[in-house]
Parts: C-alpha cells; structure tokens; sequence
C-alpha cells in the first residue's frame, strides 16, 4: 500500500517481521544485560573487554574503539573513565601521535574477561543460539549478513 506522500507502507507481513525484530533485539540485550549485572557490568563494558581482549596487545586507539562500538568518542571516554575506575582498563598515551590515547585491557580487566566470558557464551546459548536448530542459523546469517554489510557502509550516512 501506498499513500498520497508516495510512502510505500509495510505489508502485514513485513510489519510483523520488522516488529518481532525489534522485540528479539530489545528483549535479547536487556536479558544479556541482567545476566551481565551479577558480575558489575553493562553491555557496552563486556563489548568494550571483548574488543581489548581480541586486540594486539590488548590495547586500541580510542578513535578505532569508539568507531567499533558504535559509541561517540564523548561516550567512550566517559566509559572507559567508569571502567577505569573499576581497574578494567587504563588509558596510554599513543607515542606516534601526541593527541591519540589508547585503551588498554589491565590485568584485572583481563582477567575479569577470562570469569565471565563462560557465563555470557552460556547466556548467549540459552536466550539466543540454542534457541534454532543449525540449519536455520546458516539461514539467520544469511538473511542478516547483507543487512549489516549495508548498515556498516552507510554507518554516518544518512
């Protein structure tokens, strides 16, 4: 259906299909969340631990961090002052460019990392993965992979 503006509307099925998303996406990270708060953490701080656990020498520039989580470079700093506080991780200075900061992954931060990855992975499972039978996630990342390959080369695009 279209209206006078030209709008294409979403068909019955496409709004039910748009709208279980957004209660899955919802739903889903709120749980991950709770999950999370037992060990003093959010999201964005386990996000943050998993790209400085993956990164050489645990640490990355704060520019490559904000840009790979999705937040502001005001954002980020004011997290990583919240996880450095709690030990997590601390701030260098980049050598090669007098104004760059890296973020660092400490060792209590690591090894936080290393105690509640088991506990995420398994919440994953349990609200999520365990949820589709294998075949229908290959058919999952199929049908998501071109939407996030699209988002990701329109990221600050409008």
């Amino acid at each position: 259906m279209t209206t006078d503006s030209g709008t294409p509307w979403l068909t019955n099925q496409e709004q039910r299909a748009w709208r279980t998303h957004l209660d899955v996406s919802r739903l889903l990270m709120h749980q991950l969340e709770r999950d999370l708060q037992p060990f003093g953490l959010t999201n964005n701080d386990y996000e943050i631990l998993v790209n400085l656990s993956e990164a050489d020498d645990h640490r990355l520039r704060m520019s490559d961090l904000a840009a790979s989580t999705l937040q502001s470079k005001s954002r980020l700093s004011h997290q990583i002052t919240r996880m450095e506080n709690a030990g997590l991780v601390r701030r260098e200075s980049c050598e090669s460019d007098r104004r760059g900061l890296y973020a660092v992954l400490t060792e209590e931060g690591w090894e936080t990392m290393r105690r509640v990855a088991p506990h995420h992975v398994a919440s994953v499972r349990r609200h999520f993965i365990d949820l589709f039978a294998p075949e229908s996630l290959e058919s999952l990342h199929a049908s998501l992979a071109p939407v996030a390959e699209h988002l990701r080369e329109h990221r600050g695009n409008p």
